[in-house]
């Protein structure tokens, strides 16, 4: 049983998927936090083109 237990402990398969999966969270933020950061600049840009082209 500790033989069993000292092998999860070593077992490092999985650490490379956490990775992957905090670098995809960190994009993902950085994502939102840029489109929350542009939102009002983009609308009112699009507002103009769209009151241009009318």
């Amino acid at each position: 049983m500790k033989d069993m237990f000292k092998g999860i402990i070593r077992e490092e398969d999985g650490q490379g998927m956490v990775e992957y999966g905090l670098i995809i969270a960190g994009i993902a933020l950085a994502a939102i936090a840029a489109i929350w950061l542009l939102g009002p600049t983009l609308s009112t840009m699009f507002t103009n083109i769209n009151t241009k082209l009318t």
